[in-house]
């Protein structure tokens, strides 16, 4: 499966404000569940294996660390032998760290919404715009502009890299 969207991760000072803001526009998660996300070393975008008590998935995304809504492109290939690969990718790419998190996902038209609760990190909530088939990158960046506003989200919250990125420090 490919995809691509249009994402803003940003640090949450007031997690019970921000969820009450997300539940009011959906009232109902459609997921909440423990993610343990695997990374490895590449020399472009992120590779990560994704596990879950639901499922796994074999992640691979390219997207320019910015703290405005940027487009990310994502191949995602489900699997239900995650031990196997992770030996496999461990071994031929070596392991660069784990990000271990829960998130609760809601949906609100094509957006996805996560707030996730990272381990060393903290709470933080993400936005990813599924850009339908027409739609330009500008389409997605309003969306995710209104959202922000919407959920109060202040520019100086804003994360312009990945989870594994920070846990590294090079933020």
């Amino acid at each position: 499966m490919i995809l691509k969207n249009i994402e803003i991760k940003a640090r949450i000072e007031d997690y019970k404000k921000v969820k009450r803001l997300v539940e009011e526009l959906c009232p109902t998660p459609t997921q909440t569940e423990q993610q343990e996300d695997t990374f490895f070393n590449i020399p472009k975008g992120r590779l990560k294996l994704r596990e879950t008590d639901n499922n796994s998935a074999l992640i691979y995304y390219d997207r320019k660390d910015s703290l405005e809504p940027s487009q990310s492109d994502i191949a995602i290939s489900f699997t239900e032998n995650p031990d196997t690969l992770k030996s496999v990718l461990s071994k031929s790419l070596g392991i660069r760290g784990v990000v271990n998190k829960k998130r609760i996902l809601y949906k609100y038209a094509q957006t996805r919404i996560h707030l996730d609760n990272v381990k060393r990190l903290g709470k933080f909530i993400e936005l990813e715009v599924v850009l339908k088939s027409g739609q330009t990158l500008k389409d997605g960046e309003t969306i995710a502009n209104k959202l922000m506003d919407e959920f109060g989200i202040q520019k100086n919250n804003l994360i312009d890299v990945a989870y594994i990125d920070l846990i590294e420090g090079k933020n």
